[in-house]
C-alpha cells in the first residue's frame, strides 16, 4: 500500500484512506480538521521587529519571504511561523530574535547583513542563511519546507468504530538512537487531527484504552500530500460485573483483577461495573467481594465488545488435601483428614480463603489456573 510501511512483528492492518496533493484545494483540507502546532502561541502579527534591533539612521531594506511545501508547489497561504535571528549569539549564548511573523508570505525590513531565517509549519520547519546586501534589489526568498500532513484514526476488529476519547497516538522518529530509543516527535495526538510534518518515515504508536491494547506502525509522510491512515486494533471493550444470577444486577463493593492466560495481571479496578479495553486473547476475571473470591475464564475477540458476568456460584475452589499415608502405632487411632470432625472431637480450624493481596503477591492461596 502506498505511503504505509506495516510494522512486521505485530499482527497489524493499516488502511490508507487518502493521499491528497497539497495544492490550494488541499491546503483548504487542513482547515477542516483541528491542527496541532509546534510553536508557542504568539500575537498574530504580519511582522514584528524586536525593540532595539534596528539602530537609528540605519537604512532598512524590504525583504519578502514565502514558503512552499514542495519546490514546484504553490506558496503556503496560512499557518506559517517566521523567525529572523541575528547570527551573533548574545550574552546568554542564544541567537537574538530580530523579527517574527505569523500567517503566509512574510515581509520584513532588515538592515544590511547576515541573518538566519526559520519558517515552521506545524512540526515541519526549515532554516536558511539570509544575506541582505547594502545596495540593489533584494530577491524574494523562497523556502521549501519539504513537508506534508498526517491524519490518524483507528478501528477495532475490521470496522468497529472507536470513540475518540478512547484513542491516542504518539509519533516517533523512525531512527533508533544509540540508547535504543526513538525520538519523540509528538505525544497524545487525538484522532482526526492533522499533524504537519517534514517528509519522511515516522513510527506511530496507537493506544486504545489504557490497559494493553497497543499497535505500532511505520508510516511514510510525503511532501505536499495529506496522508490519512486508519490503524486496525485487535482488541475489544469488555464490561465486567459480579452477579448472583445470570443477567442480574451488578454487586457493589467488588474488587477486580484481570489476568492473562499466563497469570500476569493486566488490569485492576474497584467498581461494580468496570470497563476495560483488552487485546484479543484468553483471560481470567477474578472478583473479590466480602472476603470471597470468584473467577471466570473468558476470551476476547477483536472488535467484539461484550459483557462478562461472574456468577457468585463460581466460587474459587479450594485445593483438596489428602491424608498422609503414615504408619499408626499400636493402640492409637489414625487421624482423619484435615478439616473433618473426629469422634469425640471438635472441627479443626480451617485455613481462610486467600486474600486479594495473597493472590497478587504469589501467596499460598488457591490457584487461579
Amino acid at each position: 500500500m502506498s505511503g504505509i510501511l506495516p510494522f512486521a512483528r505485530i499482527g497489524l492492518a493499516i488502511a490508507l484512506m487518502m493521499l491528497t496533493p497539497f495544492g490550494a484545494a488541499a491546503q483548504d483540507a487542513f482547515k477542516e480538521f483541528k491542527q496541532l502546532e509546534s510553536t508557542p502561541k504568539m500575537p498574530k502579527l504580519n511582522a514584528f521587529i524586536a525593540p532595539g534591533s534596528a539602530q537609528e539612521g540605519v537604512h532598512l531594506r524590504d525583504v519578502s519571504l514565502e514558503a512552499k511545501l514542495t519546490a514546484d508547489g504553490a506558496p503556503v497561504e496560512d499557518g506559517l511561523s517566521w523567525y529572523v535571528f541575528s547570527p551573533v549569539a548574545g550574552n546568554d549564548g542564544k541567537l537574538p530574535l530580530i523579527a517574527s511573523s505569523r500567517g503566509g508570505t512574510a515581509a520584513f525590513q532588515l538592515a544590511a547583513g547576515d541573518y538566519f531565517v526559520n519558517v515552521s509549519f506545524g512540526r515541519a520547519g526549515v532554516t536558511k542563511k539570509l544575506t541582505v546586501p547594502d545596495e540593489g534589489e533584494v530577491d524574494k526568498q523562497v523556502m521549501v519546507l519539504d513537508a506534508g500532513g498526517l491524519l490518524l484514526n483507528a478501528v477495532s476488529g475490521s470496522d468497529v468504530r472507536i470513540r475518540p476519547n478512547q484513542l491516542s497516538f504518539s509519533i516517533y522518529s523512525a531512527e533508533i538512537r544509540d540508547d535504543g530509543e526513538r525520538g519523540l516527535v509528538m505525544a497524545d495526538v487525538p484522532p482526526n487531527t492533522v499533524v504537519r510534518l517534514n517528509a519522511g518515515t515516522y513510527h506511530i504508536v496507537s493506544e486504545y484504552g489504557n490497559v494493553n491494547a497497543s499497535i505500532r506502525a511505520d508510516i511514510q509522510v510525503e511532501a505536499g500530500k495529506l496522508t490519512e491512515a486508519t490503524i486496525q486494533h485487535r482488541a475489544a471493550q469488555i464490561n465486567f460485573k459480579l452477579v448472583s444470577e445470570t443477567g442480574g444486577e451488578a454487586i457493589a463493593d467488588t474488587a477486580w483483577s484481570i489476568l492473562t492466560a499466563a497469570g500476569d495481571s493486566v488490569g485492576e479496578s474497584v467498581s461494580a461495573f468496570p470497563t476495560m479495553v483488552l487485546s484479543e486473547g484468553e483471560y481470567t476475571a477474578v472478583a473479590r467481594n466480602k472476603d470471597k473470591i470468584y473467577q471466570r475464564d473468558f476470551t476476547v475477540a477483536a472488535g467484539v465488545n461484550t459483557d462478562v458476568e461472574v456468577l457468585m456460584k463460581d466460587l474459587q475452589a479450594q485445593q483438596p488435601i489428602a491424608p498422609a499415608a503414615t504408619a499408626v502405632p499400636p493402640g492409637q487411632t489414625a487421624a482423619g483428614p484435615k478439616g473433618v470432625p473426629q469422634p469425640g472431637g471438635e472441627i479443626p480450624p480451617q485455613p481462610p480463603l486467600p486474600s486479594y493481596e495473597d493472590l497478587q503477591n504469589g501467596g499460598d492461596g488457591a490457584s487461579l489456573d
